[in-house]
């Protein structure tokens, strides 16, 4: 326990330093958890880090999460990087001879896709040009107070399970109460910033972060289970990998962009 929060402190206050910092620092903070997390994922697959197939999906992520502006760079149409690295990937099952199978290769493609774009998504916020920190911050806040909501209420009043087949400690009263914390959050961001956030939207970005975040979190935890592992990686000790720390992330980022309810 003294390990898990000394680890817990010491990266907590690493990614809050990065985060208020923004720019180069906050992209070389994602650039390194996106490198793990798919290391993660490669490895949660079976694929050794030395095989082709890991370096094409290794190379699909990353140009997923690049921010070519601010490279300087052009960036291709996000439908023409996937639909090349799906050719990339099928194309490997020929010249293997199917010693990688189309399973294999989907399952790369999948990786890709939501690590690379999870995580530049975290970026695309931070990065608005109106008020980035404060609407990263608002996200933050109301995963974490879904979670927190969650945890607590399920400890304090939980009783029905919500997916044991899944996870099995969460209930339903926990889940609800997870609900309402973030919304609580949301609304405090609202009444702090009423110019750039109203109560509709912000009653939005609460029920998103929370719903779609408990659901990444519950998408993290069927895939485990059916690889057989606790934890998807040993970043943090006591915390795991990467990608149980980030399934919330992956999911709620996107899809607040995808809606248009954060103001970038």
């Amino acid at each position: 326990m003294k390990q898990r929060i000394i680890s817990g402190v010491i990266a907590g206050a690493a990614f809050v330093v990065l985060t208020v910092l923004g720019g180069w620092y906050f992209f070389a903070l994602l650039l390194f958890m996106t490198i793990v997390g798919m290391t993660e994922y490669i490895r949660m697959n079976g694929v050794s880090m030395k095989h082709p197939l890991a370096w094409l999906a290794m190379a699909g992520t990353l140009l997923l999460f690049l921010p070519w502006d601010d490279l300087g760079l052009h960036q291709p149409a996000a439908l023409h990087m996937i639909w090349m690295l799906m050719f990339i990937l099928l194309s490997v099952t020929v010249l293997t001879k199917n010693e990688v199978t189309i399973d294999g290769a989907a399952l790369m493609l999948l990786g890709a896709l939501y690590i690379g774009y999870g995580f530049h998504a975290m970026y695309e916020v931070r990065g608005g040009e109106s008020h980035g920190l404060m609407t990263t911050i608002m996200a933050f806040f109301a995963i974490w107070a879904s979670d927190a909501g969650a945890y607590f209420t399920g400890k304090a009043i939980g009783k029905n399970k919500l997916w044991p087949a899944i996870s099995p400690n969460k209930t339903i009263e926990g889940s609800l109460g997870g609900v309402v914390l973030a919304l609580l959050i949301a609304l405090v961001f609202a009444w702090i910033y009423p110019n750039e956030i109203g109560i509709g939207r912000a009653i939005m970005i609460g029920l998103v972060a929370s719903v779609a975040g408990q659901l990444g979190d519950l998408i993290q935890s069927a895939y485990k289970r059916v690889r057989g592992i606790k934890d998807s990686g040993t970043l943090l000790p006591g915390h795991g990998g990467v990608l149980d720390r980030c399934d919330s992330w992956l999911i709620v980022f996107p899809l607040l962009i995808m809606t248009n309810l954060l103001p970038l």
